[in-house]
C-alpha cells in the first residue's frame, strides 16, 4: 500500500489537494500539523470541518486537551501505529501537514531519548533565572551544530536540546533525522511551493477570515478551558497574540497584524526546512486539479 506525504508552508493548499488525492486513491489522511492535535483549536489552525473532510477519514486530529503538551515522540508512535492499521486494512495513507519534524519522525529512523522530569524541571528553572541568551550560550558550548540550527529565542527547543544532551551524553544533533535511513520504504513526498508575494497575500486573507469567523471568541473559550496552563498550545500562532492582547487589554487589531507577521515568518521557516529534503518533489502553484494530475502521473 502507498504512503504519500503532502507538505509545504502554511496556506499553500495542502488540505484541498490531500482530499482530492485521497478520493482518487482510496486513502485515509493522517494529520501532521502539531497544533491540529488540540481539541478546540479549530479556527486558528485552519482545521478542516467535518463537512470539509468530505467523508475522508482523518486521523490524529483533536487528540489532546490544550492543557497538555504535544510530544513528537508520542506522535511518532501514534502515527506509525495508525499507518500500520490503515495499510493492513488495505487502504493507502496520506500524511498531510506543515510540521516538518513530525513528518520526519514518521518516515525517517528518528529515535527519541526518554524524558526525565527532574532534569527537565531543573533546566526549565535555570532558563527562567538565566534567560534565553545564557541558555543558548550553554548549548553553543555543548553542541555548536545544534546551537546553529536552533535560534536563541526558541527557548523550548534549547531546553529540550540541553535535556537530551544531559540524558544521553551525546550531542542533540545525534538525534536529528537521518535521510539515509528510512523507516518506510517507497514513501513519496510532494511539496507545494508558492510565489512568496502570493503566499503572503493568502496568509493575510486567511488571518482576516479567521478573525471574521470568531477566532477571538475561540481563544476566549480556550482560556476558560485552561490553555494558558499548557506550554505548547498557548504558543500557537494567533493564539499567543490574542491571549497577550486580552491579558493586556491591548488592541486586537494589532494582534491580528502581529499574527500575520508571525505567520509569514513561520512560512519562511517551513520553506527552509522542507527545502533541505531532496526527496520532496515540488509542485508548481497551479490549480488543485493540475497538481493532482501530476501526482497521479508520477505515482
Amino acid at each position: 500500500m502507498a504512503l504519500i506525504v503532502i507538505c509545504g508552508a502554511t496556506a499553500s493548499g495542502k488540505s484541498g489537494l490531500s482530499i482530492a488525492l485521497a478520493k482518487e486513491m482510496s486513502a485515509e489522511i493522517i494529520n501532521a500539523d502539531s497544533m491540529q492535535l488540540y481539541r478546540g483549536m479549530d479556527i486558528g489552525t485552519a482545521k478542516l470541518t467535518v463537512a470539509e473532510r468530505e467523508e475522508i477519514p482523518h486521523h490524529l486530529l483533536d487528540i489532546l486537551d490544550v492543557t497538555e503538551d504535544a510530544n513528537v515522540a508520542s506522535y511518532q508512535q501514534l502515527a506509525r501505529t495508525k499507518i500500520d492499521e490503515i495499510q493492513n486494512a488495505g487502504k493507502n495513507v496520506i500524511i498531510v501537514g506543515g510540521t516538518g519534524l513530525y513528518i520526519k519522525a514518521i518516515i525517517d529512523e528518528l529515535n527519541f531519548p526518554d524524558r526525565d522530569i527532574q532534569v527537565r524541571d531543573r533546566i526549565d528553572k535555570e532558563a527562567t533565572e538565566l534567560g534565553a541568551v545564557e541558555m543558548h550560550k550553554r548549548l553553543q558550548i555543548l553542541d555548536p551544530i545544534a546551537a546553529a540550527k536552533i535560534p536563541a529565542n526558541n527557548l523550548r527547543r534549547v531546553v529540550r536540546a540541553l535535556e537530551v544532551i544531559e540524558l544521553t551524553g551525546a550531542p542533540f544533533t545525534a538525534q536529528l533525522p537521518r535521510e539515509d535511513v528510512d523507516h518506510y520504504q517507497g514513501v513519496r513526498q510532494f511539496g507545494l511551493v508558492m510565489d512568496r508575494s502570493n503566499l503572503d497575500e493568502r496568509i493575510s486573507k486567511r488571518v482576516d477570515q479567521m478573525w471574521e469567523i470568531g477566532f477571538v471568541a475561540e481563544v476566549q473559550q480556550l482560556i476558560s478551558a485552561g490553555i494558558t496552563s499548557g506550554k505548547t498550545a498557548q504558543a500557537a500562532l494567533g493564539y499567543k497574540q490574542i491571549i497577550n492582547a486580552l491579558a493586556d487589554s491591548s488592541s486586537l487589531e494589532l494582534a491580528k497584524e502581529e499574527t500575520k507577521r508571525a505567520t509569514r515568518q513561520y512560512a519562511r521557516r517551513q520553506e527552509t526546512w522542507f527545502s533541505r529534503d531532496r526527496r520532496i518533489k515540488w509542485l508548481a502553484p497551479e490549480s488543485t486539479s493540475l497538481q493532482l494530475e501530476k501526482i497521479l502521473a508520477l505515482l
